[in-house]
């Protein structure tokens, strides 16, 4: 009786030993750099070394490390400050607002400003903006939101650096 009783537990341990043989690593990996050119964590991770089931809880996260440009930020948060805004993540550099009308403008936009690099250039402000009829603006009147969020923003950066 307690012969069968074992027999049905034998997958157990086989499924045990065959999730051990998965973590084993192999003598080549494809890594960006060789194990001998980085350093600290890096280095074991790349050489397989201290990595158990725990280590995948404890990297450190480098991809969520998004520096944005403060004074794009401020800029875009003062040129549409007629619009209320909805959400802002300024580790992504991500202004979404709702629908607002510009002062003295008879159509109601809402806008979403992504803000990508830490410099102080066109290339780092993506300005989308959307009608109340769910189409996108003329990229007209997208040009003319960029280029005062631009103008503001180094206005922001002359004044800094004034004091």
């Amino acid at each position: 009786m307690k012969f069968h009783r074992a027999m049905r537990l034998w997958p157990v341990p086989v499924l045990m030993l065959v999730l051990a043989a998965c973590g084993q690593t192999s003598g080549t990996r494809n890594v960006d750099r060789a194990p001998s050119q980085t350093t600290g964590p890096d280095r074991d991770v790349a050489r397989g070394e201290g990595q158990t089931i725990w280590s995948l809880f404890n990297r450190p996260d480098y991809e969520t490390q998004v520096q944005v440009n403060r004074y794009l930020w401020d800029a875009s948060l003062e040129v549409l400050d007629f619009l209320p805004v909805e959400t802002v993540d300024p580790f992504t550099g991500v202004i979404v607002t709702g629908y607002g009308r510009p002062p003295g403008g008879g159509n109601t936009y809402r806008a979403t400003v992504l803000i990508s690099d830490p410099a102080l250039d066109a290339r780092s402000l993506n300005v989308a903006i959307q009608t109340s009829g769910g189409g996108s603006a003329s990229p007209a009147t997208i040009r003319a939101v960029e280029d005062a969020i631009l103008n503001r923003a180094r206005q922001l950066r002359i004044s800094d650096n004034r004091l």
